[in-house]
């Protein structure tokens, strides 16, 4: 009875855990190049987004789209194996975050 209780205790404890954030930083230096202008500015996180998906394929990693995410890059990443899975990444250094 102690132990079945204190099982239960165990698990319910485990599952109120908050799960692990991914924490990302920013390790660009600070320097940004644009090259032509928006009008409205309309289409800035689009095209961010492609420019960080260019930026991973050119590093190997096979993503078929990218989004901001907080302070992290989520990328969706072919499997060898098939199917895609999330993948976090800091902004500017392309750095996985585990």
């Amino acid at each position: 009875m102690l132990r079945t209780s204190l099982a239960v205790l165990a698990l319910s404890l485990l599952t109120a855990l908050p799960a692990q954030a991914a924490l990302c930083t920013d390790e660009s230096s600070g320097l940004t190049v644009t090259f032509g202008f928006e009008l409205d500015g309309s289409n800035d996180e689009e095209q961010q987004n492609r420019l960080d998906l260019m930026a991973l394929r050119q590093l190997g990693v096979d993503a078929t789209r990218v989004e901001r995410w907080g302070s992290c890059l989520r990328a969706y990443v072919r499997k060898p194996e098939g199917g895609e899975e999330m993948q976090y990444f800091n902004p500017g250094s392309y750095r996985r975050v585990m």
